[in-house]
């Protein structure tokens, strides 16, 4: 089955209200729109990321999701979940985010794309769905979708093929990573190979985890 993009979300102006939150809207909301986008270093125009404290930046400028997990949990919580009601950019069929590796790359349209990391799930997440236990759901079912920094602005629109143009050799996983992160924290040195292709934001942080780990147990 050939990888391709089944559709592109932006969430533009129309924000989810977050009452007696700050900031109090969030651009989790995203739907699909028509024709060829065009994509930025910062991701695809017309998107909107609220709180750039934890949301978009250059390692979180594009957030992919694929249709085979969202099927899962369309049929885990017998509802409907189309394009964007994981805060997608792009909905992605024929390819295992699960398995993606951290720093491949993909061509999507004219624009090239780097896995670099992991979704962590939030409050914000579990309010736009109305589940208050997602957060503790989604963590433990793993599969978090893919974060992309973009290599090579160019456009991209549904029904593009989604290229894996490159692998880097440590073989570490968005599902492994997140899964070591999150409940596996004996298995941080593991990330040391990773720590190059993450958000900008997360690398220092990450490579101080993993140092604090490998003094602990030397």
């Amino acid at each position: 089955m050939t990888a391709r993009v089944e559709a592109v979300c932006v969430s533009g102006s129309d924000l989810l209200p977050l009452p007696d939150k700050r900031p109090n809207r969030s651009g989790i909301d995203k739907r699909p729109v028509p024709g060829r986008i065009a994509v930025g270093e910062l991701g695809l125009d017309g998107d909107v990321q609220v709180n750039k404290k934890h949301h978009g930046g250059e390692g979180q400028a594009v957030y992919a999701y694929a249709q085979a997990d969202a099927d899962w949990w369309a049929a885990e919580l017998d509802r409907d979940l189309p394009p964007g009601r994981f805060g997608e950019n792009l909905r992605t069929s024929g390819l295992d985010l699960r398995t993606a590796v951290i720093g491949e790359r993909w061509t999507v349209g004219t624009t090239l794309l780097e896995v670099t990391a992991w979704r962590t799930p939030c409050a914000n997440f579990a309010r736009f769905w109305g589940i208050p236990d997602l957060v503790k759901r989604f963590a433990a079912h793993g599969a978090t979708g893919a974060y992309l920094r973009v290599l090579q602005t160019g456009e991209l629109g549904a029904g593009d093929a989604v290229e894996v143009v490159h692998r880097p050799d440590h073989g570490i996983t968005v599902e492994t990573a997140f899964r070591i992160v999150m409940t596996e924290k004996s298995r941080l040195a593991e990330l040391a190979p990773v720590v190059e292709y993450v958000p900008e934001r997360a690398r220092a942080g990450l490579a101080a985890k993993i140092a604090a780990r490998s003094a602990a147990v030397s």
